[in-house]
């Protein structure tokens, strides 16, 4: 196995009434205070109106920007960014989902550049410095709570790029169950569909690596098959949503990666289709990997997919591994698209093949996706054309 480093330097309030903690940890980086959020739901939920008490309540200058996108924008990078540079922002306040948390991660970067913010994620400038970012989750898919990277939509090149800077690292993170509890079936179903893909695109890897983190990580999967079926039929089930929000986070903070070098393939795919169509992040991702899975599946990767299946869901081991692998591929369909209530086929959600060409060669960059199993552009065509 190879060495690896391991450093997750985010300090994590997680539970109920916690944000009494926030304005002492806000108060550790300085005054003035740029909160960002989304399209105004924290306003309706309440919990705008406590931050904002904590803030005042710590002698603190806020500033705001909101209406930040799903798939945020670059544009919502920029702005931020200036603001910050105009009034002199000391730290940075994310309250919502990955959505906000990645956006408000980039303006702390970009406030150090004078240009514009693309060229963070087109490589053109390094991430040496960024504000210090705090975050609050609202929904959970992305662990961007816990991680220091983010992803950034360009519309009008039509690109999508996520990119990992230490930096970016929250400072802080407050996890509270209860603030998820108002987040829709589809945001729900899809958020789960994300994490199970964060954890398969390092589980689905021939390297051998440590054992524990293929028990952790077939744990992991296992909490968010039982408990997602749990908060889709009762939103404000403490237990099943704290058992999501710490899934959500321990699935990509770097933890379950080990000392694996393997690229993923899902997500460069998703990427493409997201920058394209703007869809759901999760339900790409849903849509796609069964039929990755499917392409996937030969002489030389059934081991693994017999791993899947035995141990994730329960399949007998005493059936060949061909067919063990399979079958867990139609069980994890029948829960993505049965049990979850996701959006099956790429026809349903209206995305045909005209742009399958564009997508596939950006997501391989022109050449050969070093993925489980290495992927070229006519390979990613294939699979995008079993969604439809």
């Amino acid at each position: 196995m190879n060495n690896f480093i391991y450093d997750i330097p985010t300090k994590v309030y997680f539970g109920e009434n916690q944000l009494g903690h926030l304005g002492e940890e806000l108060n550790k980086y300085g005054k003035k205070v740029l909160l960002t959020y989304g399209g105004g739901s924290i306003k309706k939920s309440g919990l705008y109106d406590k931050i904002v008490a904590e803030i005042k309540n710590a002698g603190l200058e806020l500033f705001e920007l909101n209406e930040i996108d799903p798939n945020p924008r670059v544009s919502s990078v920029n702005a931020g960014a200036d603001i910050c540079k105009k009034e002199g922002i000391d730290v940075l306040l994310a309250v919502g989902g990955g959505s906000v948390l990645d956006c408000t991660k980039y303006i702390g970067a970009a406030t150090y550049y004078d240009g514009d913010a693309w060229d963070i994620l087109l490589g053109k400038t390094p991430v040496e410095n960024c504000l210090p970012v705090i975050t609050v989750l609202t929904l959970l898919a992305t662990g961007s709570e816990m991680d220091a990277g983010g992803v950034i939509s360009n519309p009008e090149t039509k690109d999508k790029i996520g990119l990992i800077f230490p930096p970016m690292q929250p400072k802080v993170s407050f996890l509270d169950p209860t603030n998820t509890y108002t987040v829709s079936k589809f945001q729900t179903a899809s958020g789960a569909s994300d994490m199970l893909n964060h954890i398969m695109e390092v589980y689905f890897n021939m390297d051998q690596d440590l054992y524990m983190l293929d028990c952790v990580m077939e744990g992991l999967m296992k909490t968010i098959i039982k408990y997602a079926p749990i908060a889709l039929a009762e939103p404000d089930n403490y237990e099943a949503r704290a058992n999501l929000m710490w899934t959500s986070s321990w699935a990509i903070n770097g933890y379950i990666n080990g000392g694996k070098r393997q690229a993923w393939s899902c997500h460069p795919m998703e990427h493409e289709l997201s920058a394209i169509y703007d869809i759901t992040h999760g339900l790409g991702l849903a849509i796609l990997a069964p039929r990755w899975m499917e392409y996937t599946l030969d002489e030389t990767t059934v081991s693994k997919f017999y791993q899947f299946g035995t141990n994730v869901f329960g399949i007998d081991a005493g059936m060949e591994p061909m067919e063990v692998g399979k079958k867990s591929i139609e069980l994890l369909k029948e829960f993505l698209f049965n049990t979850l209530g996701l959006k099956s086929t790429f026809t349903e959600i209206g995305i045909d093949e005209s742009n399958f060409a564009v997508m596939a060669k950006k997501a391989c960059m022109g050449s050969v996706l070093p993925a489980f199993k290495p992927l070229n552009q006519q390979d990613i065509e294939n699979i995008f054309r079993m969604c439809l």
